[in-house]
């Protein structure tokens, strides 16, 4: 596996990557939890708002980068940092494997691949958020085997 720096061309299989990716929790845990008025104030175009994401992800002038892992030949997944160098932190935007290339150790490596990037940016501490969802499980576990510490946070919908 080879791990290299975001480069103009994978904006798109990048973007794909993360709608095929995030589809089964917005499409089949998330809209039918909170039914459909929520869901189309809180997502409902959810697939636009990546597509918008993922095109802002990779931007060095606000210290924000983007690594794409390959295997094969083909991009196994991505992952997206930024670095905030006064409070010396760094946050995981977003990590998305491909389906194929999932349980083969492609998220550890791209996120200690970014962690070594903000270290060397002069980050001290990062900070990756998940859901607490059966959906985000395995998401959990990967940043739990990595060292790092989970805050339980609850979030609440209501339809008014």
């Amino acid at each position: 596996m080879l791990i290299r720096a975001f480069v103009r061309h994978d904006l798109a299989p990048l973007t794909e990557l993360t709608i095929e990716t995030f589809r089964p929790f917005y499409e089949d845990v998330f809209r039918p939890l909170v039914g459909e008025v929520v869901f189309a104030n809180q997502h409902g175009d959810w697939r636009g708002d990546y597509r918008r994401q993922v095109a802002g992800l990779h931007a060095p002038e606000r210290h924000a980068y983007v690594a794409v892992a390959e295997a094969e030949g083909r991009i196994a997944g991505y992952v997206a940092w930024s670095v905030d160098p006064a409070r010396r932190n760094g946050v995981i935007t977003i990590l998305a494997v491909s389906a194929g290339h999932r349980r083969h150790h492609v998220g550890s490596a791209l996120c200690e691949h970014a962690f070594e990037e903000m270290r060397a940016l002069g980050a001290e501490a990062v900070e990756i958020g998940t859901g607490g969802d059966p959906f985000h499980a395995p998401a959990r576990a990967l940043y739990e085997s990595l060292g790092c510490t989970p805050l339980p946070v609850a979030v609440y919908y209501r339809r008014l």
